[in-house]
């Protein structure tokens, strides 16, 4: 294991304060996280408003998940062979195409999702290079004993943007529907800028040969890693199916207009309600991050995630939906917390780009599939059905990776990760 690393993982800060280099880093992720909750609150708003159903919400995650399903192999391999931080704004570049596009439509009034779906692809295919170049770098910069500091200020400014971007996202589509796109494009026009002025990381990279058979070597080589580490096994395949099942969220359109009666800018307050009880739970882990008992925290807070996953399907009171979103956000929170702690941790920091796409194609793709899922079972079952089937399916899905993966669930400090050698 490189000395960078090892210090990385196990040595002790000389300093609490953090460096700027991390500082500008953590602008740059919430401007990006500000402008994609916007983009895709503003798209879930527009292809409802076009037609009406619940189904074309599911489409959305199913045209954001299939470029990230594609491209996986590459875009990790990317991550660990050139420099991150450009890695990181080329995606960014592709998404303010996309957005850029998305902005041109609204301003105009279709008459179908095509085009929609059609410039979501490209959006897909950013998030695919930005994922896993975005997530390597906080641990990347950490300095020594201060990796989870970074790794909950990383959640506080992504929770800040959940909260900032669907409020505002919702407010300026009452006004104009193109605003959002606006402001979306903006946002990212400050990451670039911000990204520019991150210092080098110094973090090895791997050295193989070019060419795309070496990159699904490359990228092969990382799945295999994960496969013969239960502890990154067992984190990723609970947020998979715990996701999958608990997609309930690209619903609340539908939730809004069908079951609260609402309009879209108190929709928009719905998906800041997810924000707001992930920031503060954010915030509380930045001054007092879980130091024992991880695994079984973790099976905890999904458990949470579904119970609160129920109730929202069940209520028709606008208040107990906002709570519940609250609650299950702050769930999540921790979840995210831990798993985004967990995973780079247990691997090779050469080998992070790699993982990190690979994860980002169960976690972050079950995220568009779950919505995909929801939207199926909505038009099939109905709104309430959807929505509690999703609950009660995460809730299974504790019980049984419990079982399944042992070590995860014995897992109690984050120092006692460490890299299995490769």
């Amino acid at each position: 294991m490189p000395d960078s690393e090892q210090g990385r993982l196990s040595g002790t800060a000389d300093q609490k304060r953090l460096p700027n280099g991390v500082k500008l880093l953590i602008g740059a992720l919430f401007a990006t996280g500000m402008a994609n909750r916007a983009q895709v609150v503003a798209l879930g708003l527009l292809v409802f408003d076009v037609t009406g159903e619940e189904l074309d919400l599911g489409l959305l995650g199913l045209a954001l998940f299939i470029p990230i399903f594609a491209l996986a192999p590459f875009t990790g391999t990317m991550a660990d062979r050139y420099d991150r931080r450009k890695v990181f704004a080329f995606g960014l570049a592709i998404e303010m195409i996309s957005t850029a596009g998305l902005f041109v439509l609204a301003r105009g009034t279709p008459d179908s999702i095509a085009p929609i779906l059609g410039l979501v692809l490209v959006f897909g295919v950013a998030r695919a290079v930005t994922a896993p170049a975005s997530r390597a770098l906080p641990i990347d910069l950490a300095p020594p004993g201060l990796v989870e500091r970074v790794v909950a200020l990383r959640t506080v400014a992504f929770q800040t943007a959940n909260i900032v971007g669907p409020l505002v996202a919702g407010v300026l589509f009452t006004i104009d529907r193109s605003l959002p796109f606006a402001i979306s494009l903006l946002g990212l026009v400050v990451a670039v800028v911000l990204l520019r002025l991150v210092p080098a990381t110094g973090v090895s990279r791997i050295a193989s040969g070019t060419g795309p058979r070496q990159a699904l070597r490359d990228a092969l080589e990382g799945l295999r890693y994960m496969r013969r580490t239960p502890v990154l096994m067992g984190a990723i395949t609970l947020d998979l199916f715990a996701v999958l099942f608990g997609g309930a969220v690209a619903l609340l359109p539908a939730i809004g207009e069908k079951r609260l009666g609402v309009d879209e800018a108190a929709v928009g307050f719905l998906y800041s309600a997810i924000g707001i009880g992930a920031l503060i739970t954010a915030a509380i882990l930045a001054i007092k991050p879980i130091r024992r008992h991880v695994g079984v925290v973790l099976f905890g807070v999904v458990a949470v995630f579904g119970v609160a996953t129920i109730v929202l399907g069940l209520t028709e009171s606008y208040v107990v939906a906002v709570v519940s979103l609250v609650i299950l956000s702050a769930a999540d929170a921790v979840s995210v917390f831990i798993r985004a702690t967990i995973v780079p941790l247990a691997t090779p920091e050469n080998m992070r780009g790699r993982v990190l796409a690979v994860e980002n194609v169960f976690i972050g793709g079950s995220n568009e599939l779950g919505a995909l899922e929801s939207g199926l079972t909505a038009a099939w079952f109905g709104l309430v059905t959807a929505v509690v089937l999703g609950g009660v399916g995460t809730i299974a899905v504790v019980g049984v990776t419990m079982l399944a993966f042992p070590a995860l669930r014995k897992v109690d400090r984050f120092e006692d990760l460490r890299p299995a050698s490769v």
